[in-house]
């Protein structure tokens, strides 16, 4: 099937761009010569003419099968085709001849020379109806001799001889002439078709020599038909060589403009070329479309005019456009902005090389291009995800990370200064969990916005995941300025916020650590202001925290507790202590509470709230819960059967749903009666209330052992879950129990209503607590079933749990019946002095005249300290007593108390100066 193309189609393309220019391109752009192989349904052809293409044989490469080309419309090629459509001029010439012949020779010719030529000149005429005819066949046609001799041997031959009819009047030398012009004519006339040149010369001889007949014409005729066909088939394979050489750059240059042409098409790139002088000299149609100007008008403009060079970006002048340029050396893929007159940016991608001619001298410059745009567009967006937080459209860790090393390895010493918050927020959790996640989405990005205005121009804000956030101030502050901030953002951050029509309140904690002065490597800097972090959440949350020395270690010392916890775990070191509890009207035994204990091999034993926080935030307490539970139920198993245990039950453990298996086998395995289990459980598990907690409620009732709600009063405000919570009992906080008898006080009333509210649900109470007689003597008065405290008995290990309930159950209270000053509950760390030792402590409650320290052991009474109440109040204090970690201790000069009768911790004269500096200020 042939394949036809329309000139206009072939062409638009690449209109304007010759032959030559299109091979460069496309070599430029492939980095090489481009390929010359030829696919048998390709068309390959002249610039200016149009083929139909054949289909070639099994042999059909270009050298020995160049007749595949067959020339369509115009001027027909020489190599293929005989007769010459101009041919047709040859009448003309043969009439001048004859008048030449007759005028030179003064004599007319006569009647058969006349309608010779005559005959001679249609034939002539006919050239251009039979080249079409010829044209209409396959080029390997016989037909195209026949036609041959009809348009031009014939009408030669019948000249030559109606010339020589006039040979007698003219002279022989002048019709030899005649013939000689017209056989140059017919040269020209033929345009190189070798065989019918060499036909027309010997027909028009031919025609000259029969009136004479003689051999020797005849024979010399033969010779130079012969000598002439020679010439002519060998003109014929060097011409057919030539064609299939032309037909061979033909098709590679019309491959090149195809190719180019879809290039272009597809927006892909384009293409542009210079000058000696750097003027355009083309560019693609589709770049100057996009500069808002045609072909013409952008040729002779500079080529950098099409580009905003100077926005390029901060360069080495090696490998800027205008240094290529000037130096004339090839450049690959340099990026520039397009000087168009879009809203939005536009990039490039250029790449170029000098052009030289033969003699090496520089012609300009020739190039292509590609557009970057989308993907900058897209380099962007990746940049953006990689940076920046997308929810909240904050710096996300990763670019935090990086400010904060950029800003530490500044070249200048005074620059690396820098102030490093990291918060927390308070209570998020509980949005997340009663609202949705969407609700928590909402409310980060609203965090987001007023951390950002509270900062401001100060500093960057970025989160790090979840509700943390991180504040990073460049330079030299000071604490108390840092304090300031500080306290705007947890208030700021603190104000209600409006949810999907929901008043939202949640707060935050800070952290805060200072470069050089906590730290000169980013990994010292963040670890501080995490370990800052943690403190102020220990301390209350809502609070910021300065980043002291003491956090590091108590961060070591909290990391080697853990180990240490896991070893305990695995030795089996850890152990239950037993405190009685003493029913309020008979005075005898009926239970005791599991304490847990751990004598650590170096530092003795040390209290639960040093060690239990750790098993909760490592995990270890749902291992150690179970082992308390098998422990318990097995020592209950040797006690009187009327005698119950109380274990606690953690809110992890409680969340476990495999507990009431747990329970279950501990029970079966100890070999005891289900109801004289009883498991503490605090109010922190209805945080969470949904339907699992009530599932886990009815599950361990069905098991049969009793409920206590222990702690009441201290966690969960709401009073909706003792509707559903099938307790037995309720657990009076000592908080409410301490200072109860003191006059004034309202926890009298508290634990009045506790009870009342108790016996109306059918429930027990215990009070916990109890130290003194007086204490003894309310709760018994306000209705309090069950007793529980060290004016009865202190915890007692496994065997002294025996042996107490071999004496029997009575109980008799044995305590000190105290009037004390009025004493201000509190946790405060405080620092102790004795014999060049410092100890760490905790202050319980505090009065003007003494308090209850908790952590250290085993003190001897009259033991006197230098009790470090704040960086400039040391106050001499004598231990009076001492059980377990609690000590009780006198101070040697009453306290100082404020206008609302609260403990001052500092002299008076120091009220007004600020408190965030001192080592002690991460306990205020």
């Amino acid at each position: 099937m042939a394949i036809t193309g329309s000139p206009r189609k072939r062409h638009s393309a690449r209109k304007g761009v010759p032959g030559a220019r299109a091979s460069g391109l496309l070599r430029d752009r492939a980095g090489g010569e481009s390929d010359s192989s030829v696919d048998g349904q390709v068309a390959a052809i002249s610039p200016d003419l149009p083929v139909v293409v054949e289909p070639l044989g099994a042999a059909g490469n270009m050298a020995g099968n160049f007749a595949f080309l067959r020339p369509k419309g115009g001027s027909s090629d020489p190599l293929f085709y005989f007769v010459a459509r101009r041919w047709e001029l040859m009448a003309p010439a043969m009439v001048a001849v004859l008048v030449a012949m007759g005028v030179l020779s003064g004599s007319r010719p006569g009647l058969a020379t006349v309608l010779l030529s005559l005959l001679a000149m249609m034939g002539c005429l006919a050239a251009p109806l039979l080249a079409r005819t010829e044209e209409g066949r396959r080029h390997d046609s016989w037909m195209r001799y026949p036609l041959m001799l009809a348009a031009i041997a014939a009408p030669m031959a019948l000249f030559g001889l109606a010339t020589s009819l006039w040979v007698p009047v003219l002279e022989a030398g002048l019709t030899v002439k005649g013939h000689v012009l017209l056989i140059l004519l017919a040269t020209v006339l033929l345009n190189g078709r070798m065989t019918s040149i060499v036909a027309a010369t010997v027909a028009l001889w031919f025609g000259a020599s029969l009136p004479s007949a003689s051999a020797y014409s005849f024979g010399v005729l033969a010779a130079g038909c012969g000598l002439g066909l020679v010439v002519a088939m060998r003109q014929v394979r060097e011409a057919a060589a030539e064609s299939a050489h032309r037909a061979e750059q033909d098709m590679r240059q019309h491959r090149a403009e195809e190719l180019l042409g879809e290039y272009e098409d597809t927006g892909q790139g384009w293409f542009w070329e210079s000058d000696r002088r750097g003027m355009v000299t083309y560019v693609s149609p589709r770049i100057a479309q996009l500069l808002g100007c045609t072909q013409a008008e952008v040729a002779g403009r500079p080529f950098t005019s099409l580009f905003h060079v100077e926005s390029d970006g901060p360069q080495e002048s090696e490998r800027t456009l205008a240094f290529h340029l000037a130096t004339r050396s090839s450049f690959q893929d340099l990026t520039v902005r397009a000087a168009t007159a879009e809203a939005d940016e536009r990039w490039w991608s250029i790449s170029g090389r000098p052009v030289l001619d033969q003699f090496h001298n520089f012609l300009g410059f020739r190039g292509s291009g590609t557009d970057l745009t989308e993907t900058r567009k897209s380099q962007q967006h990746v940049t953006l995800l990689a940076r920046f937080d997308s929810l909240t459209g904050l710096a996300n860790r990763y670019q935090m990370a990086e400010w904060l090393e950029k800003i530490l390895t500044s070249p200048r010493l005074e620059s690396r200064a820098c102030a490093v918050f990291l918060l927390d927020l308070d209570r998020f959790k509980q949005v997340n969990d009663t609202m949705g996640h969407p609700a928590g989405d909402a409310l980060l990005k609203q965090v987001a916005e007023r951390l950002t205005s509270t900062v401001g121009a100060m500093g960057r804000v970025g989160r790090l995941g979840g509700d943390e956030f991180k504040v990073l101030l460049p330079g030299h502050h000071q604490h108390e300025g840092l304090a300031h901030i500080a306290r705007r953002i947890i208030e700021n951050l603190s104000q209600p916020y409006e949810i999907e029509g929901v008043r939202v309140t949640i707060g935050a904690s800070v952290g805060i650590s200072l470069c050089p002065e906590n730290g000169s490597t980013a990994e010292e800097i963040i670890r501080n202001a995490d370990l800052a972090l943690y403190a102020a959440k220990g301390s209350g949350r809502g609070r910021h925290y300065f980043y002291d020395d003491d956090l590091h270690s108590d961060a070591k010392e909290r990391q080697q507790l853990e180990q240490d916890l896991r070893d305990a775990i695995v030795l089996g070191t850890l152990e239950l202590h037993y405190q009685p509890q003493i029913h309020t009207t008979t005075e005898r035994i009926t239970g005791f509470e599991a304490l847990l204990r751990w004598n650590h091999p170096r530092h003795g034993y040390l209290s639960p709230a040093k060690f239990v926080p750790v098993a909760e935030e490592t995990g270890l307490v749902a291992q150690i819960g179970e082992w308390a539970l098998r422990t318990a139920c097995r020592d209950l198993a040797a006690w009187p059967e009327d005698v119950r245990v109380a274990v606690n039950v953690s809110p992890l453990q409680f969340s476990n749903p495999a507990l009431p298996a747990i329970v279950t086998r501990a029970i079966a395995d100890a070999g005891i009666s289900s109801s004289r289990l009883e498991l503490e459980i605090t109010e922190s598990v209805f945080l969470g209330e949904d339907k699992s907690t009530e599932a886990m409620f009815a599950a361990l009732k069905s098991v049969g052992v009793r409920l206590a709600l222990d702690d009441f009063g201290t966690g969960y405000s709401s009073l909706g879950y003792l509707k559903k919570a099938p307790f037995d009992k309720i657990k009076i906080d000592q908080s409410f129990v301490r200072g109860a008898t003191i006059e004034g006080s309202r926890n009298g009333a508290i634990i009045s209503s506790i009870v009342s509210l108790a016996e109306a649900l059918n429930m027990e109470t215990t009070a916990e607590g109890v130290e003194t007689l007086d204490e003894l003597d309310l709760v018994r008065l306000l209705g309090c079933s069950h007793i529980q405290g060290y004016i009865y008995e202190r915890p007692l290990d496994a065997p002294g749990a025996a042996a107490r309930l071999a004496r029997g159950l009575g109980a008799v209270a044995q305590g000190p019946r105290s009037a004390r000053a009025p004493r201000q509950t509190m946790l405060r760390k405080v620092v102790l002095e004795h014999d060049g030792h410092i100890y760490h402590a905790t202050i319980r409650n505090v009065s003007q005249t003494g308090a209850l320290v908790e952590g250290l052991w085993n003190v001897p009474v009259e033991t006197c300290f230098a009790l470090h109440l704040a960086e400039d109040n040391v106050v001499l204090a004598t231990a009076r007593w001492c059980r377990e970690d609690h000590m009780g201790v006198e101070f040697g000069t009453p306290l100082e108390l404020d206008a609302h009768g609260a403990v001052l911790f500092t002299p008076s004269r120091t009220l007004f100066e600020p408190s965030e500096s001192g080592p002690l200020r991460k306990v205020g």
